[in-house]
Protein backbone atom coordinates (compact mmCIF):
# COMPACT_ATOMS: atom_id res chain seq x y z
CA UNK A 1 0.00 0.00 0.00
CA UNK A 2 1.02 3.33 -1.00
CA UNK A 3 1.58 6.43 1.20
CA UNK A 4 -1.64 8.54 2.21
CA UNK A 5 -1.69 12.01 0.48
CA UNK A 6 -3.01 14.56 2.85
CA UNK A 7 -6.24 16.09 1.46
CA UNK A 8 -6.27 19.47 -0.19
CA UNK A 9 -8.61 20.14 2.73
CA UNK A 10 -6.69 19.64 5.24
CA UNK A 11 -3.12 21.15 3.88
CA UNK A 12 -5.64 24.44 3.34
CA UNK A 13 -6.51 24.67 7.12
CA UNK A 14 -2.93 23.73 8.16
CA UNK A 15 -1.66 27.16 6.01
CA UNK A 16 -4.37 29.22 7.48
CA UNK A 17 -3.17 27.90 11.32
CA UNK A 18 0.04 29.07 9.99
CA UNK A 19 -0.87 32.08 8.62
CA UNK A 20 -2.93 33.05 12.30
CA UNK A 21 -6.28 31.67 11.84
CA UNK A 22 -8.17 30.20 14.86
CA UNK A 23 -9.70 26.64 14.28
CA UNK A 24 -13.31 27.48 15.64
CA UNK A 25 -12.78 23.90 17.36
CA UNK A 26 -10.44 24.34 19.58
CA UNK A 27 -10.51 26.36 23.09
CA UNK A 28 -8.62 28.44 24.93
CA UNK A 29 -6.38 31.45 23.84
CA UNK A 30 -4.87 30.97 20.23
CA UNK A 31 -0.97 30.97 20.27
CA UNK A 32 -0.77 33.08 17.22
CA UNK A 33 -3.23 36.14 19.81
CA UNK A 34 -1.05 38.79 20.83
CA UNK A 35 -0.97 39.28 24.44
CA UNK A 36 -3.08 42.58 25.71
CA UNK A 37 -0.81 45.35 26.44
CA UNK A 38 -1.09 47.11 30.24
CA UNK A 39 -1.19 50.63 30.69
CA UNK A 40 1.58 50.79 32.82
CA UNK A 41 4.45 53.17 32.71
CA UNK A 42 7.74 53.61 35.08
CA UNK A 43 9.46 57.12 35.11
CA UNK A 44 12.56 58.57 37.27
CA UNK A 45 13.36 61.71 37.37
CA UNK A 46 16.35 63.23 38.92
CA UNK A 47 17.69 66.98 39.33
CA UNK A 48 19.69 69.08 41.56
CA UNK A 49 17.02 70.06 43.46
CA UNK A 50 15.03 66.36 43.96
CA UNK A 51 15.14 62.74 43.00
CA UNK A 52 11.98 61.42 41.75
CA UNK A 53 10.82 57.27 40.85
CA UNK A 54 7.10 56.96 39.73
CA UNK A 55 5.76 53.96 38.92
CA UNK A 56 1.56 53.55 37.60
CA UNK A 57 -0.54 51.06 36.29
CA UNK A 58 -3.65 52.85 35.05
CA UNK A 59 -5.91 49.87 34.82
CA UNK A 60 -5.11 49.07 38.50
CA UNK A 61 -7.51 48.57 41.67
CA UNK A 62 -5.83 52.05 43.34
CA UNK A 63 -3.00 50.53 45.63
CA UNK A 64 -0.52 52.73 46.44
CA UNK A 65 3.01 52.92 48.11
CA UNK A 66 3.68 56.75 48.44
CA UNK A 67 6.89 57.90 50.42
CA UNK A 68 7.52 61.35 49.25
CA UNK A 69 8.90 63.24 53.41
CA UNK A 70 5.80 65.74 52.92
CA UNK A 71 3.15 64.17 54.69
CA UNK A 72 0.14 66.13 53.68
CA UNK A 73 1.07 65.33 50.25
CA UNK A 74 1.96 62.03 50.80
CA UNK A 75 -1.90 61.56 52.21
CA UNK A 76 -3.34 63.30 48.94
CA UNK A 77 -1.51 61.52 46.62
CA UNK A 78 -2.97 58.52 48.21
CA UNK A 79 -6.53 59.97 47.64
CA UNK A 80 -5.39 60.74 43.91
CA UNK A 81 -4.59 56.49 43.32
CA UNK A 82 -7.21 55.13 45.17
CA UNK A 83 -10.47 57.09 43.67
CA UNK A 84 -8.75 56.56 39.95
CA UNK A 85 -7.94 53.13 40.86
CA UNK A 86 -4.72 53.81 38.81
CA UNK A 87 -1.50 51.40 41.11
CA UNK A 88 0.55 54.28 41.99
CA UNK A 89 4.56 53.47 43.73
CA UNK A 90 5.82 57.10 44.18
CA UNK A 91 8.95 57.69 45.83
CA UNK A 92 10.96 61.29 46.40
CA UNK A 93 13.96 63.07 47.71
CA UNK A 94 13.83 66.91 47.71
CA UNK A 95 15.16 69.36 49.11
CA UNK A 96 13.05 69.95 52.04
CA UNK A 97 15.38 71.63 54.00
CA UNK A 98 14.26 74.90 51.76
CA UNK A 99 10.59 74.36 51.28
CA UNK A 100 8.04 71.62 49.93
CA UNK A 101 7.94 73.09 46.82
CA UNK A 102 10.31 71.39 44.35
CA UNK A 103 9.23 68.03 45.93
CA UNK A 104 5.59 68.62 44.98
CA UNK A 105 5.86 69.96 41.89
CA UNK A 106 8.56 67.42 40.69
CA UNK A 107 6.26 64.97 41.59
CA UNK A 108 3.80 66.43 39.66
CA UNK A 109 5.76 66.31 36.75
CA UNK A 110 7.08 62.03 36.72
CA UNK A 111 3.33 61.41 37.77
CA UNK A 112 2.05 63.36 34.70
CA UNK A 113 5.12 62.21 32.47
CA UNK A 114 4.50 58.27 33.76
CA UNK A 115 0.69 58.50 33.01
CA UNK A 116 1.19 59.87 29.17
CA UNK A 117 3.42 57.19 28.56
CA UNK A 118 1.28 54.51 29.83
CA UNK A 119 -1.82 55.94 27.96
CA UNK A 120 0.49 56.15 24.72
CA UNK A 121 -1.66 57.16 21.56
CA UNK A 122 -5.18 57.33 23.86
CA UNK A 123 -6.46 54.69 21.66
CA UNK A 124 -9.85 53.71 22.67
CA UNK A 125 -10.30 55.67 25.84
CA UNK A 126 -13.50 57.46 26.90
CA UNK A 127 -11.33 61.01 26.57
CA UNK A 128 -13.74 63.22 28.43
CA UNK A 129 -15.27 63.42 32.27
CA UNK A 130 -16.69 65.74 34.88
CA UNK A 131 -18.14 65.35 38.10
CA UNK A 132 -18.99 67.73 41.23
CA UNK A 133 -17.60 66.30 44.56
CA UNK A 134 -18.72 66.87 47.95
CA UNK A 135 -17.05 65.88 51.10
CA UNK A 136 -18.85 67.48 54.06
CA UNK A 137 -19.47 71.27 53.84
CA UNK A 138 -17.44 71.52 50.60
CA UNK A 139 -18.41 71.05 47.07
CA UNK A 140 -15.77 70.93 44.44
CA UNK A 141 -15.91 70.31 40.25
CA UNK A 142 -13.56 68.57 38.10
CA UNK A 143 -14.01 68.45 34.38
CA UNK A 144 -10.76 67.02 32.19
CA UNK A 145 -10.15 66.47 28.31
CA UNK A 146 -7.38 63.26 28.28
CA UNK A 147 -6.69 65.58 24.94
CA UNK A 148 -3.02 65.78 24.35
CA UNK A 149 -3.09 69.52 24.96
CA UNK A 150 -1.82 70.71 28.15
CA UNK A 151 -3.91 73.46 30.17
CA UNK A 152 -5.30 73.56 34.12
CA UNK A 153 -8.14 76.20 34.24
CA UNK A 154 -7.90 76.73 38.42
CA UNK A 155 -10.55 78.35 40.10
CA UNK A 156 -9.92 77.05 44.06
CA UNK A 157 -9.82 80.16 47.10
CA UNK A 158 -8.03 78.58 50.33
CA UNK A 159 -8.96 80.50 53.26
CA UNK A 160 -5.52 80.03 54.89
CA UNK A 161 -2.29 79.46 53.42
CA UNK A 162 -1.35 76.82 54.91
CA UNK A 163 -2.53 73.24 56.18
CA UNK A 164 -0.15 72.35 59.38
CA UNK A 165 2.76 73.30 57.64
CA UNK A 166 1.58 72.27 54.30
CA UNK A 167 1.65 75.48 51.69
CA UNK A 168 -1.63 75.34 50.08
CA UNK A 169 -0.48 77.64 47.15
CA UNK A 170 1.33 73.92 45.96
CA UNK A 171 -1.86 72.50 45.65
CA UNK A 172 -2.16 74.20 42.17
CA UNK A 173 1.46 73.60 41.72
CA UNK A 174 1.58 70.29 41.76
CA UNK A 175 -2.13 70.34 39.19
CA UNK A 176 -0.07 72.71 37.27
CA UNK A 177 2.40 70.05 36.73
CA UNK A 178 0.51 67.01 36.38
CA UNK A 179 -1.84 68.48 33.56
CA UNK A 180 1.42 69.79 31.75
CA UNK A 181 3.22 66.58 31.49
CA UNK A 182 0.44 64.17 31.18
CA UNK A 183 -1.07 66.36 27.97
CA UNK A 184 -4.79 66.73 29.59
CA UNK A 185 -7.23 69.73 29.84
CA UNK A 186 -7.83 69.95 33.43
CA UNK A 187 -10.78 72.70 34.75
CA UNK A 188 -10.84 72.62 38.93
CA UNK A 189 -13.31 74.43 40.64
CA UNK A 190 -14.01 75.23 44.51
CA UNK A 191 -17.67 75.77 44.53
CA UNK A 192 -17.55 76.56 48.56
CA UNK A 193 -15.93 75.40 51.44
CA UNK A 194 -14.30 76.59 54.87
CA UNK A 195 -11.91 73.41 55.62
CA UNK A 196 -8.57 73.90 54.05
CA UNK A 197 -8.31 70.43 54.45
CA UNK A 198 -11.51 69.58 53.30
CA UNK A 199 -11.15 71.96 49.97
CA UNK A 200 -7.64 70.31 49.26
CA UNK A 201 -8.94 66.94 49.33
CA UNK A 202 -11.55 67.22 46.98
CA UNK A 203 -9.76 68.53 44.46
CA UNK A 204 -7.58 65.29 44.59
CA UNK A 205 -10.96 62.74 44.70
CA UNK A 206 -12.81 65.32 42.19
CA UNK A 207 -9.56 64.87 39.98
CA UNK A 208 -8.62 60.91 40.47
CA UNK A 209 -12.58 60.07 39.78
CA UNK A 210 -12.74 62.20 36.28
CA UNK A 211 -9.20 60.86 35.61
CA UNK A 212 -10.46 57.09 36.11
CA UNK A 213 -14.05 57.69 33.58
CA UNK A 214 -11.63 59.81 30.83
CA UNK A 215 -9.13 56.87 30.86
CA UNK A 216 -11.56 53.92 31.14
CA UNK A 217 -11.81 52.04 27.66
CA UNK A 218 -14.93 52.72 25.79
CA UNK A 219 -16.12 49.63 24.41
CA UNK A 220 -17.78 51.16 21.65
CA UNK A 221 -14.38 52.51 19.93
CA UNK A 222 -11.96 50.68 21.74
CA UNK A 223 -10.08 50.48 18.61
CA UNK A 224 -10.31 53.92 17.84
CA UNK A 225 -8.68 57.81 18.39
CA UNK A 226 -11.72 59.55 20.14
CA UNK A 227 -11.13 63.04 17.57
CA UNK A 228 -12.09 63.58 14.27
CA UNK A 229 -8.01 64.24 13.84
CA UNK A 230 -7.49 60.95 14.14
CA UNK A 231 -4.53 61.69 16.76
CA UNK A 232 -4.83 62.54 20.33
CA UNK A 233 -1.11 63.96 20.43
CA UNK A 234 -1.28 67.76 20.85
Amino acid sequence: MGCRMPSLASGYRGRLLLEGWRDPTRTGPSPMAPAEKARSARVERKTNETEISVAVAVDGSGRSEIATGVGFFDHMLEQLSRHSLIDMTIRATGDLHIDDHHTVEDTGIAIGQALARALGDRRGIARYASLDLAMDETLTRAAIDVSGRPYLVWNVAFPAAKIGSFDTELVREFFHALAQNAGVTLHVTNHYGANCHHIAETCFKAVARVLRAACEIDPRQAGAIPSTKGTLNG
